[in-house]
């Protein structure tokens, strides 16, 4: 047991340490501040540890987004982060790889309801974040207790940010793609569309569907973008301008069968597509199927010289109306004179146009027909084709009405693959929507004779030159075609004034590469056309815009002008060799 009491512990001191007759209040005193002044220090040390540490990271950030610590390497502007992202859907592309169709990530939201707590209170949070969404509609989704039910598809980063920060339990997202189409209405009727779940419901996108699905490699198609730009730019125009109900336009390559452009019109966007029936889901092109007018000349012109039984200078009695089976065929602007099959075309005579056929023969036509294409559905990678209505019994009046575009109903697309073989030598070529190989012969099947074609084609450019085509001539390309301005048959009978007005084309006569339709459905008289309605005031000049700038884009120079003719020159053709020609269609 100790005698002394020990001595008061004074913060800071250490034993041995000598305080000497320092009074201990002031002692104390030091003791305290010494021990302030290390704690300061000490956080001062850390806090500039920190700073340098934040410091390091502000720099290497600039030097990452901005500067690129790695000056070897060139600068390039931010990219999307796509590396390694695949999709299950392929692209669709015309034939310079523009992309007409591709996919995109996106999320859709669905709930677990089973999972969700307050159903009217997380719908009504949904729908101020949602807005397209109905409160009702929600409510009764969240309330119905289901492990999986489906609130909104395809949502962008905006709105799935926004939905998950509403921190609502029981609402989930899921990965998926959604199909897009950049160009919109421009190809809508080709490339088609998919529905929700991205499965093709239309177009391209049905008819390879399960390509589509299975392979990541496009599917690469004959049109080129900016052609098909040109023909719906052109027909819009002409659909406003003359009133019209719609319109269609092509440009086929003559010696591949590939289609360079194909335009219906209304049209409509893939991505944002009409509800129902509508309208504007019909592909006239390819699906409608027309009586088709004085086009259809170019076809019986063609029988009667590969027939053999007609040249180009033989003569036809057009003298008077033709009565057969009780009917009377007559022609708008009447010739009364023998005429020759040069001039039963350039002036589209009905008359001339029967007598030939039945000379032919009712047989013999349809033969003909047959091996044109024209009495069968074309093959083209399209599932909205239509076939052509075809008169059976084929008899002796359906021969004479079809000789000049009536009796025989076909889809323009089947006109412009008829034509193709008339203009490029005799061959027939099966049109397609697929880019063929470059450089690759394609192999058709001849169905009329070289010197058929070649008779055809001079016939063809006399009607831009002389006849009712000669709006639809373009400098140095030698544009050659036929006008046909059918009545649209209703319920029976042709109605009046209510037209399907079109003009078929080729460029260059001289050595052909493109065939061009433009039709006008229902074109109504204007004060420049002077109240006319038939293709050569409308569908012809259609045409002609379309070739001038279409020729340009496809690399083909105009020719130079030809020397001036002197007057008193040759006439046009045999027969009065006059160049008075009416403008009939």
């Amino acid at each position: 047991m100790s005698f002394f009491a020990p001595k008061p512990r004074i913060p800071g001191y250490h034993a041995g340490e000598d305080l000497g007759n320092t009074p201990a209040a002031v002692r104390l005193d030091g003791v305290r501040k010494r021990a302030i002044e290390t704690g300061r220090a000490r956080l001062v040390a850390t806090a500039l540890g920190f700073l340098g540490v934040f410091g390091l990271i502000a720099v290497r950030m600039v030097d990452v987004a901005v500067l690129d610590s790695n000056p070897a390497k060139p600068r390039a502007l931010p990219t999307a982060r796509t590396e390694g992202l695949e999709m299950d859907r392929a692209d669709i592309t015309d034939r310079s790889g523009v992309i007409l169709a591709t996919s995109l990530p996106t999320v859709s939201l669905y709930a677990k309801a089973n999972e969700i707590l307050d159903p009217a209170e997380a719908a009504a949070k949904l729908v101020a974040v949602l807005p397209d969404l109905g409160k009702g509609d929600v409510q009764s989704k969240l309330a119905s207790g289901k492990p999986f039910v489906w609130l909104r598809r395809n949502l962008t980063p905006r709105q799935q940010y926004d939905v998950n920060a509403l921190g609502i339990p029981g609402l989930y997202f899921e990965k998926g793609e959604r199909r897009v189409y950049p160009h919109g209405n421009l190809a809508a009727h080709i490339v088609g569309m998919t529905d929700i779940d991205n499965k093709g419901i239309a177009g391209i996108e049905k008819r390879f569907d399960q390509g589509l699905r299975s392979s990541h490699e496009a599917v690469r198609l004959s049109l080129d973008v900016r052609v098909q730009t040109v023909v719906r730019n052109e027909l819009l125009k002409a659909i406003a301008e003359f009133r019209a109900l719609g319109g269609l336009g092509m440009v086929l390559d003559i010696h591949t069968g590939e289609m360079l452009a194909m335009v219906s019109l209304p049209d409509f966007d893939p991505n944002d597509p009409p509800a129902g029936q509508s309208e504007a889901l019909f592909n006239r092109a390819t699906k409608g199927a027309y009586e088709m007018g004085s086009t259809m000349k170019l076809f019986n012109t063609a029988l009667a010289f590969d027939s053999g039984k007609f040249n180009i200078n033989s003569t036809v009695d057009c003298t008077k109306p033709l009565v057969f089976a009780g009917h009377t065929i007559h022609d708008d602007h009447a010739l009364n004179r023998w005429a020759s099959v040069a001039e039963v075309l350039v002036h589209s005579s009905n008359i001339g146009s029967a007598r030939m056929a039945l000379d032919v023969g009712t047989e013999v036509q349809r033969a003909f027909m047959a091996k044109l294409g024209m009495l069968q559905a074309p093959s083209i990678e399209l599932p909205e084709v239509g076939g052509p209505l075809v008169p059976n019994p084929w008899r002796e009046i359906n021969t004479v009405t079809i000789s000049f575009g009536h009796g025989l109903s076909i889809t323009p697309l089947q006109m412009v693959q008829g034509v193709s073989a008339l203009v490029n030598g005799g061959t027939f070529h099966p049109v397609t929507l697929l880019a063929q190989a470059d450089g690759q012969p394609v192999i058709g099947e001849r169905v009329i004779k070289q010197k058929t074609s070649d008779q055809v084609r001079s016939l063809m450019r006399l009607v831009v030159t002389e006849g009712t085509g000669k709006k639809a001539d373009v400098a140095g390309y030698d544009v050659g075609g036929k006008t046909g301005t059918a009545e649209k048959a209703v319920n029976g009978s042709y109605k009046k004034k209510a037209v399907l007005s079109s003009f078929v084309a080729a460029f260059p006569m001289d050595n052909p590469r493109y065939v061009v339709l433009a039709s006008i459905d229902e074109p109504q008289g204007t004060k420049e056309t002077y109240g006319f309605i038939t293709a050569g005031w409308n569908a012809a000049p259609v045409a002609g815009r379309i070739i001038a700038q279409v020729a340009p884009l496809m690399g083909l120079m105009p020719k130079a002008p030809p020397p001036a003719q002197a007057p008193g020159g040759k006439g046009f053709v045999a027969g009065t060799g006059s160049k008075d020609v009416a403008a009939v269609d």
